[in-house]
């Protein structure tokens, strides 16, 4: 019997606070990043990796590339869910395609593809996956 499948889409439920927005209340266009590497780092996370445990052997997960499109703006006190699913691998990095929806119409606010190398942390250079990380990644490719 195989291993059933990982669920492809993570989703992060996420509301917008004062600090979130500008002067009228209108998401800051940065602040869409910052809800994207919550999502992404609960997706490692829901994995079972610990991102301490990586400090600890040397490793860091660092967005190389952000390729991104906004399309509609969030305000104060929405609520948002924001989703990030892996869509490419290789042996040093990884893409998520994320998006950031208004719930509960799920329209969609911005989405973006976002690469993510594997760093050694004393060097800043790439390296390799670890041994967990690489059987975590075949799961979804």
């Amino acid at each position: 019997m195989t291993e059933p499948r990982p669920q492809p889409v993570f989703e992060l439920p996420i509301r917008v606070y004062i600090e979130d927005t500008d002067a009228g209340g209108i998401v800051f266009h940065a602040k869409y990043l910052h809800y994207m590497e919550r999502a992404r780092t609960e997706w490692v996370r829901h994995q079972g990796v610990g991102l301490r445990a990586g400090m600890a052997e040397n490793i860091s997960y660092v967005v190389q590339k952000v390729n991104m499109h906004y399309r509609a703006p969030a305000y104060l006190d929405d609520e948002l869910l924001v989703s990030a699913e892996l869509i490419e691998v290789s042996r040093v990095s990884m893409v998520f395609r994320e998006c950031v929806y208004r719930v509960p119409d799920r329209q969609l606010l911005c989405e973006a593809d976002v690469r993510v190398a594997c760093v050694a942390l004393d060097s800043g250079k790439p390296r390799r996956f670890p041994k967990d990380m690489q059987d975590i990644l075949k799961k979804f490719v």
